[in-house]
């Protein structure tokens, strides 16, 4: 394998790791608010107000526009649901563009 090509799967390697790990945030900012809603968890804890202010910073501006668009069913906001499915579609385009990794 030659350096460009080398280069390129590193790459596409670093991005799918970087593709998981937001999707994490995302799945943990989602469950984080459902628990604060249901009153499990309380938002004057620290290590709380820490991990939703981090995940909200983190996802709302990609969360946001799909809002706008996005009509909350039931009360239910599946903004998360459609930006999770998105990462996916681009972990298997990447995966399939370059099927070194």
């Amino acid at each position: 394998m030659n350096a460009p090509d080398a280069f390129l799967v590193s790459l596409i390697a670093v991005i799918e790791i970087l593709l998981r790990l937001y999707m994490w945030i995302i799945i943990i900012g989602a469950v984080m608010s459902w628990l604060l809603v249901f009153g499990i968890i309380n938002r004057g804890n620290r290590f709380v107000e820490v991990t939703m202010d981090f995940c909200k910073r983190m996802t709302e501006p990609l969360l946001a526009p799909i809002r706008r668009r996005l009509p909350a069913v039931n009360g239910v906001d599946l903004s998360p649901l459609v930006l999770i499915l998105v990462i996916i579609f681009l972990q298997y385009f990447l995966a399939l563009w370059h099927p070194a990794i």
